[in-house]
């Protein structure tokens, strides 16, 4: 009966495999007729391939591509079944006749230029299948694979939310995939020091695959990719939109759903969740957790102002709950503790003095799935606070981190840089479209005709009791958009209703467009700076201008209350 055994079957699975021989020996122990046995091993057998088929061979019953779009053409994603890659360039192989939707896509924030799969046509199926098993052989990389560019991921607010973000936003159309671990194709420079590769990683869940490494890999060698999902460029953070939010943050729930894989793949328990109100889960005399970020915009009396308004706030705080342990006296105002944080000093714990000894084959670090990184450490802090405040830039883009209910506070900063207290000056709080575009917060802003005069302890305590009332009283979730703009966001928004032609030239990324005009910031346009004065300005010998209508801004200014300085021009 040994002989019996196939000598080629090999289950990786260990329940099948249990299974199989188990019934190998019950029918040596029981069998009477080596015929009898051999047609019962032949049912196992079958069986027991067929499970196996289903589960470790390639699951597409085709090697010829296929496509799936979703979303115009002008900000579509598509999903590509059996995508291959030589010579550094996606082929699509498909049979002479077959219909395939338009695949072009965009697959970076910053190019306006579609890519496009080069396609080669066979005259039949069969041709197609001897080319794929006979001529190239190709090494299939297996599961979902998520494909976008960055050039700009040593800097993590772009790294995150105009590489990973958008990427993942474009995964959640073809659900259930952004769910489940994924790998992610990027195209970007070599880096040494770049950490934002292992968020990259860790989010995805199957690792990171560079480009750059696939180009050099793929010359006169064939890869397929299983799944391939890409088509990410007008999901960006920098990619204006007239409602002036995070793209899909709110239509598309994105900004929710990245967050929440943010803290599952990096091993946090997720923030606390509210639905209906800020004030779920609290109480009146709860403690309220604020960080004011530290910002390059703060000059040195911004700090000493911002230092003094830390310390009022929380000697009241510590005076209140130094008198009893108990004290259930009516409060003034809020219990809120506030910290200065620097992000670039939050450390994960050292944990280098347990000894773990790397094998030969390890491929990476024994520990890293169980150590923390500087990242996790930042987004630890994320996860409890309440408040959060900061300036402009790369600060701010932590803020879609936040747990559900708090508030964040844009202190805003002043432009053109080092003009404070100068007619030229102007407030500036450039990223709050994130801030729109995350209905789980709610946005407060330094007041906009102050800001030019530096920051000032009183506003600063002003906005901190504000946010904590308002977070302590019950602020309805989701938050709508509109209300988390500042008001020169507002304005662009009326703008962008009643001026069709400007609001298309700065937010409709397609090539040949003067990329002046989409190298939009809100501030900049509503004073009228640059390319948006009257007749442009003169770069290298030429004229840059973006034409709208300027009667009309002038009109919204005055309304949205915002005091506008004639502009001197540069």
């Amino acid at each position: 009966m040994t002989s019996l055994i196939p000598n080629v079957f090999n289950v990786e699975d260990n329940q099948i495999n249990h299974q199989y021989y188990s019934n190998v020996n019950y029918i040596k122990n029981n069998s009477t007729s080596s015929t009898s046995a051999s047609s019962l091993l032949s049912k196992i057998n079958k069986h027991a391939l067929t499970i196996t088929n289903s589960k470790f061979i390639h699951h597409n019953k085709t090697l010829e591509t296929t496509i799936e779009c979703i979303g115009s053409l002008y900000n579509q994603s598509c999903l590509y079944h059996n995508l291959y890659y030589v010579d550094s360039t996606f082929m699509i192989l498909t049979v002479k006749g077959r219909d395939l939707p338009s695949y072009s896509v965009r697959i970076g924030a910053f190019i306006l230029w579609p890519t496009t799969p080069h396609k080669r046509v066979f005259d039949s199926y069969s041709h197609l299948e001897k080319f794929v098993r006979n001529v190239i052989d190709p090494r299939i990389i297996p599961s979902v694979t998520l494909h976008f560019s960055q050039y700009w991921h040593d800097n993590i607010g772009h790294a995150l939310f105009d590489g990973l973000y958008p990427a993942y936003v474009a995964l959640t159309r073809f659900s259930p995939r952004h769910l489940h671990p994924f790998r992610i194709l990027a195209g970007i420079n070599n880096c040494n020091a770049c950490w934002s590769e292992d968020i990259y990683s860790r989010f995805g869940g199957l690792g990171i695959l560079k480009q750059s490494v696939l180009n050099k890999m793929s010359k006169g060698y064939w890869f397929m990719f299983e799944e391939l999902v890409m088509g990410s460029g007008t999901l960006c953070q920098r990619c204006i939109q007239p409602n002036l939010q995070l793209p899909g943050g709110v239509e598309l729930d994105g900004s929710r759903l990245f967050r929440d894989r943010i803290y599952q793949q990096h091993g946090l328990i997720h923030p606390i969740i509210r639905q209906k109100s800020s004030s779920e889960k609290r109480t009146p005399h709860d403690l309220l957790l604020a960080y004011i970020i530290d910002n390059k915009r703060f000059t040195s009396n911004d700090r000493k102002e911002i230092i003094n308004a830390i310390n009022e706030i929380n000697n009241y705080t510590n005076s209140y709950l130094n008198k009893t342990k108990n004290n259930t006296a009516k409060l003034q105002w809020p219990l809120v503790r506030v910290s200065y944080l620097f992000y670039k000093q939050v450390r994960a714990p050292n944990r280098s003095f347990i000894q773990i000894n790397a094998t030969q084959i390890d491929s990476r670090s024994p520990t890293y799935e169980l150590i923390e990184n500087n990242f996790i450490a930042q987004l630890k802090i994320l996860r409890q606070m309440d408040i959060h405040i900061t300036g402009p830039g790369t600060g701010q883009m932590y803020q879609t981190f936040l747990s559900d209910g708090s508030i964040t506070i844009n202190l805003g900063g002043i432009k053109p840089r080092g003009s404070e207290n100068t007619e030229k000056a102007y407030s500036s709080y450039l990223e709050q479209y994130m801030t729109s575009g995350t209905p789980y917060i709610k946005g407060l802003y330094y007041p906009i005709n102050e800001r030019q005069k530096g920051i000032k302890k009183d506003e600063v305590i002003k906005l901190i009791r504000q946010a904590s009332k308002l977070i302590l009283e019950g602020f309805s979730l989701p938050v709508n958009a509109h209300d988390n703009l500042a008001p020169d966001g507002q304005l662009f928004v009326e703008m962008c209703e009643k001026d069709k032609e400007f609001c298309s030239q700065v937010t409709t990324r397609i090539p040949n467009t003067n990329f002046s005009c989409l190298d939009f910031w809100v501030e900049d346009f509503i004073h009228e700076h640059r390319q948006w004065q009257a007749g442009g300005f003169i770069d290298n010998g030429r004229n840059i201008s973006c034409p709208f209508n300027h009667s009309l801004l002038h009109e919204l200014r005055e309304k949205y209350g915002i005091k506008h300085k004639n502009r001197i021009i540069d």
